[in-house]
């Protein structure tokens, strides 16, 4: 048996797998239906026996792989997680909502920490509502697919790597270096922010081929260096504080923009 395959365990049934959405968009879950070619092939190696934007139907009590979308707002998606957690051989988090906090990740800015903070009332149906918190934040996960959405392809690369196993490494690179070899053009040197400088790589730079600048939603690179990005910034004559302000975004919980602030 390869290492940390789940496929290949012994098993004369496929893998059982969960698709569970939180707080977020479900836009990372539609992301997933968008490759059909290809998410055939990989169906007709699993059992999918509960799939949240799928189904009514309640989630079983035994998987293998859990694929979770969106952030941790409320007691009870806490609660979930960690039964996740427990009963998983694999967990993947997918898109900036679970991987960050993302959007949602917002409301714990200026020490919002919680909605009856903002709110006098906050309806019954939201649940136990508590500060916005990243899935990795409660729970270990072994996979994670960022962006906002995510890039169909990398998930189901993610998700065969999680069935069958992988030696593969993960890029830590930053954005640039992306660019540079699409030989796309910098928008600083137009006086533009752009996050690339500081964002983990592996979309292919995509948001910059199209002429727009990156936004950071695939989280900053642990390679990333804030302080001399933050020289580089000033010295092209972009707004330092706009470009902090920018990585709060799809980095407010972040802990890799705390450690380095």
């Amino acid at each position: 048996m390869c290492a940390n395959c789940i496929a290949c365990d012994e098993k004369p049934t496929p893998p059982r797998v969960v698709i569970v959405g939180l707080a977020s968009c479900f836009g990372c879950q539609l992301q997933i239906t968008n490759v059909e070619s290809h998410l055939l092939d990989v169906l007709g190696q699993i059992d999918l026996t509960y799939w949240q934007l799928a189904s009514s139907e309640p989630m079983p009590d035994g998987f293998d792989v859990a694929i979770i979308e969106g952030a941790v707002t409320t007691e009870e998606s806490e609660a979930l997680v960690r039964e996740l957690r427990a009963k998983a051989k694999a967990v993947i988090a997918i898109g900036a909502c679970a991987n960050t906090a993302g959007i949602p990740g917002m409301a714990a800015a200026h020490h919002l920490m919680r909605p009856t903070e903002v709110y006098d009332e906050v309806p019954e149906a939201c649940g136990g509502m508590i500060a916005p918190r990243s899935v990795p934040s409660v729970i270990d996960v072994e996979y994670r697919v960022p962006c906002c959405p995510i890039d169909p392809f990398e998930f189901i690369e993610t998700l065969t790597r999680a069935l069958y196993g992988s030696n593969a490494t993960q890029t830590t690179r930053t954005m640039c270096g992306d660019c540079k070899r699409n030989e796309t053009g910098c928008f600083y040197g137009e006086g533009t922010l752009c996050l690339g400088l500081v964002t983990l790589a592996g979309c292919g730079a995509r948001c910059v081929n199209l002429g727009r600048p990156c936004n950071g939603c695939r989280g900053i690179s642990p390679d990333a260096n804030l302080e001399s990005a933050r020289e580089s910034v000033a010295r092209y004559g972009v707004s330092v504080e706009a470009f902090d302000k920018a990585l709060e975004m799809f980095n407010q919980t972040n802990p890799v923009l705390k450690a380095k602030d």
